[in-house]
């Protein structure tokens, strides 16, 4: 198999180096730089197009609008684009894959996740860390239905079986306190008892 290029956009010096140098280790691809948006479209234009691309959330020439990102997918021909940032809320991640973006990687995770997210933008598939799409799912929930925090730390329970006593346990809450959210998460959910609530839980929190 030739080598993979990969492009490594970001406006820290130190990340971009430490990324390249583990990638030309681990996956013994050609890695190129590129410290702002204008020079990584300047990278396509002299080099020609990239197996992947890894472009930093906010660096200069990356737009509130995430115009940049549908540029540089048709600069680079369609290829792979993966997103890195240090916290990005799911509405800015699903904005991106609407304008062509094919994964999302929290710099939080580890480097080997890196490479595991690469492979998986190579091979076609969207790459979406599982912890980003349970807080998405958590958002999601808590905002169409009106769940608080702590219902959801409740409903989560029930999703996984648990009982009225097991959950107190867990929370660090008394039985009664328990019983009343459930209460709650049912009248919310609009659903008859717990096992429905998990059902409809299961839809969102899951998912």
């Amino acid at each position: 198999m030739s080598q993979r290029r990969i492009a490594i956009a970001d406006d820290h010096c130190l990340v971009r180096e430490v990324m390249a140098h583990f990638l030309r280790a681990e996956m013994e691809a050609d890695v190129r730089q590129a410290s702002s948006v204008g020079e990584l479209e300047t990278l396509i234009e002299t080099e020609g197009p990239f197996d992947v691309i890894l472009l930093d959330l906010i660096m200069p020439g990356m737009t509130p609008g995430l115009d940049a990102i549908s540029r540089i997918k048709n600069m680079n021909q369609g290829g792979p684009i993966l997103l890195f940032s240090g916290s990005a809320s799911p509405g800015v991640i699903y904005d991106a894959l609407d304008r062509g973006l094919s994964g999302y990687i929290e710099k939080s995770q580890s480097a080997r996740s890196l490479v595991n997210a690469i492979n998986f933008v190579l091979a076609g598939e969207t790459y979406i860390p599982m912890a980003f799409r349970l807080n998405a799912a958590r958002a999601s929930i808590n905002d169409e239905k009106g769940l608080s925090p702590k219902e959801v730390e409740v409903l989560r329970c029930l999703i996984n079986g648990m009982m009225n006593k097991e959950i107190g346990q867990s929370l660090s809450v008394s039985e009664v306190t328990v019983k009343m959210h459930v209460r709650s998460i049912c009248s919310k959910l609009n659903v008859k008892n717990r096992t429905q609530a998990a059902m409809v839980g299961s839809q969102f929190l899951l998912a």
